[in-house]
């Protein structure tokens, strides 16, 4: 294998820490794998919901309230894996408060306190939302009232996976002694925050899903921008510049300190912080000392979502010396109770990760403005087939999804081009309720010349990466800047180990022209009708003492007539097979065994005669060969894996759609096939490869199939005999 070190993974703590939280917390199942077809459901129910504005109308022209029954006023929207502790009532904010508004003297910050749900990541990234009026102004649409045109519906729009996507939700909202129980404004008759936190929470599937997390996640949601993560002792010496850039260029940012034990309560620091909590960093000043002195001081001002500790011990009131004006002084001012400034020396020491969710893929780390090239790419990892883990598993590290990418021409004055790689896995906080985690995700980067189809094992036992993340870390996204010369290259993503499913995002940024695009063969076979345009031919004459041997096996089972059913041909290939011990296989299934006769049955009678089912055979022992080679561990099984180079070797070339089905369709609960499921399979392929060109008339590899003709083929191919 090329020599490259082994690849480590790294584990992000989210935070999750909560005040006052009731009960004993909300623990997830035990971790299976979910279904990799289905898509979000909370994206497939948005899109079945009309447009907001028709919607609206109708219930306002009805005089009903809107009660969504995509997310109801249930526990089942609350919680998954226990019920919460106190009895809870949905109430509409008319019934909460007299005189409710939408959004009070403008939405900012203050109007966000944490209730009694882990989900301070995502409150301080809507901390930082509220600083960016215009992105603020589309995830948070403005013109909703509790007054005109109110229904009781209330819309927000987040990006998701490649889109903006808008969620509608009704306004009951889960209390308890009249008094809102997760987010809330600091004024009590103000309702945008609360209702902004029950939109993300239909968006995952309850506002269970929502404990824990990164604040990049929802940043990204807010934004569609792109994410940069900093362990503070690690980052770079111009950090502080960096996030001045940040803020000044509309990024959002939030700062966390870790826990020192993953299970630990969480605990304050010496200086009063909260370990494992979410803050917002809201503000980056800078400026000289009134003393004359050449040292700058240096503040960063950060938000504590829950609005309630008093400020920490490392505060600084060194903000009030940088003020030149009373507009300024009040621009400055930390605005209520859970705001503070802290000098850069003390925010470095305190705390130990930053996230940046920039809007643009810009650097922060130079002063340019550029116009990106993106190529977004949807994927998934399929268990046994395409989610072959990181390239410390040679053996199956190939088989992972690949994108070619092309770089066109270099940056100007630079022999080389940017491009920013973001790696982003899908639906894993929705599949909460399952048992799913984020896994450790990662990709690498491999120069390649003029190749359409997909790399073999060979590519990479002796090729090393070009590029590559630094780490396989569990996050929802990973996110790299390259500068690459121009060329081909592949990108890999995978997950850190084999056989973790999950649905996927590439997002590919350049500065100058580029193209990207999924590896994905055509379809293909060989030779897949040499039965069915001639006659088969009759044994020879003169046959081998084997031949005689087949014959007389088949003319005892079959009879006089010479013709055998489906239960009789998996008598006598099992009889056969039987001889050959190396396979160790328990033989045919009868619906295996209807399958090759729907595929070699030619005149239509649902049997197969002796010249059938010799040509039977002969394909038969040519698979076993390509099975034998492939089972390299002699187990009479081959690995789900390796069934792609199998299937090559028979004679198929398929995409990699189709080797997921197969995957799935075949594989056992080990992610091995055995003899018949193999043989199954090819027989399958061919009959399917068979009845697709008896209906391509012309030869152009396209075909138009009425219903009764599909059905048709579904019925011969899988029910017939």
């Amino acid at each position: 294998m090329a020599e490259e070190q082994k690849l480590s993974e790294t584990s992000v703590q989210l935070t999750e820490a909560a005040p006052q939280t009731v009960g004993s917390g909300f623990t997830a199942p035990g971790n299976i794998y979910s279904a990799i077809l289905s898509r979000n459901e909370a994206v497939k129910d948005a899109r079945r919901l009309k447009d907001f504005q028709e919607l609206r109308d109708k219930y306002v022209s009805k005089k009903v309230l809107f009660e969504d029954p995509l997310f109801p006023a249930q526990d089942s929207s609350l919680f998954y894996s226990e019920k919460f502790p106190l009895k809870l009532e949905w109430k509409r904010p008319s019934e909460i408060c007299s005189n409710p508004q939408f959004i009070l003297g403008g939405a900012n910050r203050t109007d966000i306190c944490q209730g009694d749900l882990g989900d301070c990541w995502l409150l301080a990234a809507i901390a930082c939302l509220t600083l960016n009026d215009v992105v603020l102004k589309r995830v948070v649409p403005h013109d909703q009232y509790f007054t005109e045109n109110y229904a009781g519906i209330f819309h927000f729009q987040f990006w998701r996976y490649g889109e903006w996507l808008d969620v509608v939700v009704d306004d009951r909202l889960p209390t308890y002694k009249n008094q809102l129980v997760f987010t809330r404004s600091g004024q009590k008759n103000e309702f945008w925050s609360a209702l902004m936190e029950k939109a993300y929470a239909k968006l995952h599937g309850s506002y269970e899903a929502l404990k824990g997390g990164n604040s990049l996640e929802a940043m990204e949601d807010f934004t569609g921008g792109v994410t940069e993560f900093y362990e503070i002792t690690e980052a770079p010496k111009e950090l502080y510049n960096i996030m001045r850039k940040a803020l000044k260029r509309g990024s959002l940012m939030s700062c966390a300190i870790d826990v020192l034990v993953p299970t630990a309560q969480r605990t304050k620091t010496a200086s009063g912080l909260v370990r494992g909590h979410a803050y917002s960093v809201t503000g980056v000043e800078q400026g000289k000392r009134k003393d004359g002195k050449d040292l700058m001081i240096r503040l960063v001002r950060v938000r504590d979502p829950w609005g309630v500790a008093p400020p920490p011990a490392c505060t600084s009131n060194d903000w009030a010396a940088l003020a030149k004006s009373e507009q300024e002084k009040k621009r400055l001012q930390p605005t209520e109770q859970g705001e503070f400034w802290m000098c850069f020396e003390e925010f470095k020491k305190n705390f130990t990760k930053l996230e940046i969710c920039n809007l643009t893929p810009d650097t922060l780390e130079d002063d340019h403005m550029l116009k990106w090239n993106v190529t977004i790419h949807e994927g998934r990892w399929v268990k046994g087939c395409s989610a072959g883990g990181c390239r410390n598993f040679p053996d199956t590290y190939w088989t992972n999804p690949q994108f070619r990418l092309v770089l066109l021409e270099a940056d100007t004055k630079e022999k080389t081009c940017t491009v920013v790689v973001a790696l982003m896995q899908k639906g894993r906080r929705k599949e909460r309720c399952l048992g799913g985690t984020l896994h450790n995700i990662g990709f690498a980067i491999y120069e390649m010349k003029g190749n359409q189809q997909q790399l073999p094992k060979d590519f990479f036992l002796y090729n090393a990466s070009t590029a590559r993340c630094k780490s396989y870390v569990n996050m929802r996204e990973v996110t790299e800047r390259f500068c690459l010369k121009p060329g081909e290259y592949v990108i890999i993503p995978s997950t850190f180990d084999p056989h973790k499913e999950s649905e996927f995002l590439l997002r590919v940024f350049a500065e100058n022209r580029s193209t990207s695009e999924v590896i994905d063969g055509e379809i293909e076979v060989e030779s897949v009708t040499d039965g069915a345009k001639k006659k088969i031919k009759p044994f020879e004459e003169e046959e081998t003492e084997e031949e005689k041997q087949f014959r007389a096996i088949f003319q005892q089972i079959a009879g006089d007539d010479m013709q055998i059913n489906a239960n009789e041909l998996r008598t006598v290939l099992n009889r056969v097979v039987a001889k050959h011990k190396e396979l160790k296989t328990e033989g045919f299934s009868l619906e295996s065994c209807r399958s090759m006769i729907a595929l070699l049955d030619t005149d239509g009678t649902g049997h197969l005669n002796l010249q059938e089912f010799n040509h039977l055979w002969n394909k038969i022992k040519k698979w076993k060969l390509v099975f034998t080679r492939f089972d390299t561990d002699k187990s009479s099984t081959i690995s789900s894996f390796e069934m792609r180079n199998a299937l090559t070797e028979a004679g198929f070339q398929l995409n990699n759609q189709l080797y997921d089905i197969i995957c799935m369709r075949y594989a056992n609960e080990h992610m091995e096939l055995d003899f018949d499921s193999y043989i199954s399979c090819l027989v399958r392929l061919e009959g399917m490869f068979r009845a697709f060109r008896a209906f391509d008339k012309d030869g152009d590899g396209i075909i138009k199939l009425n219903v009764f003709e599909v059905s048709s083929i579904v019925l011969h191919l899988f029910i017939k005999y």
